[in-house]
């Protein structure tokens, strides 16, 4: 049984890290977030030493080691901007690290990041769960006993509803989120450059605070790409029926299905890290380099090979630039 740290544990992410941790037959020794709405905690490790102040957190976590016991793992499920602290903290407590993805918001903190894991001699690892999931697997498979030389044609679309909260908190601010593309988007870059290689080419033609629409030329696919948190762009036939998110691959013409096989993905990920067989903070670096890119284009509106949503009327959110 290892025993886990972990901050952030108030936020969205979180309960999937507990399931994780739970389900991997370890337990959970700490936990800190500055919110105390974490009741969750009850239905997996009620025991757990609980606080929202970091520096009773590490006080607790330092007596824990200095008495003889271990902290095995530390798990980061704080907002992105943090992750790159935290991960710090992790690996300086004499702890392996698993952080929520993404890892971290420019690709010059993975070097540095990594220059930590070598001076404290532990590692850290991030959730790519895409890279787990069944239906993408055999797509990884079959496209690599495929022609090596072959170009394939892909649109991604991805639009999951957000409501106003969404602009009050961190993740409406670019700063500490990344942004549209980074937020909601950066597993899917993963999952493409994993799969059809490297960026050769980043165009972006809209960059809003609710959507990000571009153009990517990996090695083996050229990808139109939509993303976007407005409700208003979901494709009717959803809508009508109350839904609040689309996902849609579609390769050379063809929908590729993965809707389902996400329940477990974050078990299996931390099973694969218990067995040495983890994803290290350097496997995101296609991604990060890719978000950070988005980050900072200049968008240039629709000209070229654009994704057919990108012509959407993108209207001003009434609380974007009041707060």
């Amino acid at each position: 049984m290892k025993n886990f740290a972990l901050i952030g544990v108030g936020g969205y992410i979180a309960p999937r890290h507990l399931k994780a941790i739970k389900d991997t037959g370890n337990d959970l020794v700490s936990a800190y977030d500055k919110s105390d709405s974490v009741g969750i905690m009850d239905s997996y490790f009620p025991k757990t030493a609980f606080f929202t102040e970091q520096e009773l957190f590490d006080r607790h976590n330092t007596k824990m080691i200095t008495s003889g016991n271990r902290i095995d793992f530390v798990s980061v499920c704080t907002p992105n901007y943090l992750h790159d602290a935290h991960i710090r903290y992790g690996l300086r407590l004499g702890a392996n690290v698993i952080c929520e993805k993404p890892v971290v918001l420019n690709p010059w903190n993975i070097d540095a990041l990594e220059k930590v894991e070598q001076r404290e001699g532990h590692e850290a690892y991030t959730i790519l769960q895409l890279r787990h999931h069944e239906a993408i697997v055999a797509l990884k498979k079959k496209i690599e006993n495929g022609p090596k030389d072959r170009i394939y044609d892909i649109d991604l679309t991805y639009i999951t509803s957000r409501g106003n909260w969404y602009y009050a908190s961190w993740k409406g601010d670019v700063h500490k989120s990344g942004g549209i593309a980074t937020n909601i988007g950066v597993h899917f870059y993963d999952m493409l450059c994993w799969i059809f290689g490297e960026v050769k080419q980043s165009v972006i033609h809209i960059s809003t605070h609710d959507r990000v629409a571009g153009f990517l030329q990996l090695k083996n696919a050229n990808v139109r790409y939509f993303l976007s948190i407005d409700g208003d762009t979901l494709p009717k036939e959803v809508a009508e029926k109350g839904g609040r998110s689309y996902r849609c691959l579609m390769i050379d013409g063809e929908e590729f299905e993965f809707t389902n096989g996400f329940t477990d993905l974050h078990t299996v990920s931390y099973q694969k890290i218990l067995n040495g067989e983890g994803f290290r903070i350097s496997e995101s670096r296609n991604a990060i380099n890719t978000v950070y890119n988005i980050r900072n284009a200049q968008p240039i509106g629709l000209v070229g090979d654009y994704h057919p949503l990108a012509r959407l009327e993108c209207k001003t959110h009434p609380f974007k630039w009041t707060i």
